[in-house]
């Protein structure tokens, strides 16, 4: 058998664990109200601008409701299913946008770009903030046309089209790059990043400059929302939660669940996500239905409420190939759950190897599987873990520090 090539590499943001041990009831970790911006904010006008409500709901509502007591008036703008009643219950207005995230339709897209026009220009927001790929580039075209004031832009990670070395990829960036560097070119603009590594990549590749970066360490958690894990049972239950795509390692975690499988390792591995279409990475039904009748994970689908799935686990596995800051992961910390991840940007910022988890290259099953096989032989270490991710998450990772590094971010911006 190969032997293990854990990672021993020590993130340059590492966070020791004694001086993250504040207490765990303290209201400023909990969700306690964020200080509000400096300055007169009130009646200020604040519209997100993202793909989809969902994603909305699961990674910025509370970032919103935090700008909303902090005097904005708050906006919405996606494309709505199921979530929209979320959004204005919450006391947030909502506005309709036809996004069609996996889109490369001229004509359509230019249809999108043109109704975000007329929305900003009807609108007329003070500052913008728009989330994830297209909006920043769409939104901030459609800002510039308008005059709008101020514009956020944030990216959570630089994803499938900067992290591929596929020709699809490769085509789209040479589209992409000379569009994005417009978009973050703008005065008056802020980019908030989710870790250092992709703040260094976008200045190396000039499509921003350092002054305008900010690094804000992922959306941020409730701690108090999510329950520890249950008791363990002598079949440990291991998850993976994430959109279904290739490059969020499913492969590997399937590889790894049937190599524990032949060695008689006994654990239930189950896929907690569904396949995103729209992405040109997506696995597709097929392959999951195939992967499930060969008894080798099982498939739950989408999951409303995670903090129920999460504290179900004992262990949680994200094998990605890349990532801003992943929030799953913040949510496996956060329940206390062990974690098992690869070593890139966005997951070392939670897994430190050998005090909150297990670190393994990206695209290596068999070092996964060996980690995870360790994480199931080894309960009293798991739960050691957990706990101390537990600590971390609570300590530097909450809702309301990311808010009120967001909110100042947007104080800075209308200064």
């Amino acid at each position: 058998m190969r032997r293990l090539k854990l990672s021993q590499k020590t993130s340059p943001n590492r966070i020791s664990i004694e001086r993250a041990g504040r207490s765990m009831n303290s209201a400023s970790d909990l969700g306690s109200s964020p200080a509000r911006a400096v300055g007169t904010v009130r009646g200020r006008k604040l519209m997100f601008l993202v793909t989809e409500d969902w994603y909305f709901v699961s990674h910025r509502l509370e970032l919103a409701i935090a700008a909303r007591q902090a005097g904005y008036d708050v906006m919405v703008a996606t494309r709505v299913d199921r979530h929209g009643k979320r959004i204005t219950d919450a006391g947030l207005a909502l506005r309709q946008v036809a996004f069609n995230r996996g889109g490369h339709n001229p004509l359509q897209e230019l249809r999108t770009l043109v109704h975000l026009v007329r929305l900003y220009r009807r609108e007329a927001p003070d500052i913008v903030h728009h989330v994830a790929l297209k909006p920043v580039i769409y939104g901030s075209l459609a800002a510039r046309i308008v005059g709008t004031r101020s514009v956020v832009n944030a990216l959570a990670g630089l994803g499938y089209v900067f992290s591929s070395v596929g020709l699809r990829a490769k085509m789209l960036r040479w589209i992409i790059k000379p569009a994005l560097k417009f978009a973050l070119g703008a005065k008056n603009t802020r980019l908030i990043v989710q870790n250092s590594d992709d703040r260094e990549r976008i200045i190396a590749e000039g499509l921003a400059g350092a002054r305008s970066i900010s690094v804000i360490r992922g959306s941020g958690v409730d701690p108090g929302a999510y329950r520890q894990v249950t008791v363990a049972s002598e079949t440990p239950l291991v998850i993976l939660p994430a959109r279904l795509l290739w490059e969020k390692g499913v492969g590997e975690f399937v590889e790894a669940a049937r190599l524990l499988r032949l060695k008689g390792i006994k654990a239930r591995f189950v896929l907690v996500g569904k396949p995103d279409l729209a992405n040109p990475a997506s696995v597709n039904e097929l392959e999951i239905d195939a992967w499930v009748s060969e008894g080798v994970v099982e498939s739950w689908g989408w999951q409303e409420d995670m903090p129920s799935v999460f504290a179900q686990a004992q262990i949680v596995c994200l094998p990605s190939h890349h990532e801003g800051l992943p929030k799953a992961l913040l949510e496996a910390a956060a329940s206390g759950c062990a974690i098992v991840a690869t070593d890139i940007p966005g997951c070392r910022q939670i897994v430190q190897h050998g005090v909150t988890g297990w670190l393994v290259p990206a695209r290596d099953a068999q070092a996964l599987a060996t980690a995870l096989q360790q994480a199931i032989e080894q309960p009293d270490l798991r739960q050691k873990y957990g706990a101390s991710a537990r600590v971390l998450v609570a300590a530097d990772f909450s809702i309301s520090r990311v808010a009120r590094e967001t909110i100042a971010v947007y104080d800075k911006v209308l200064a």
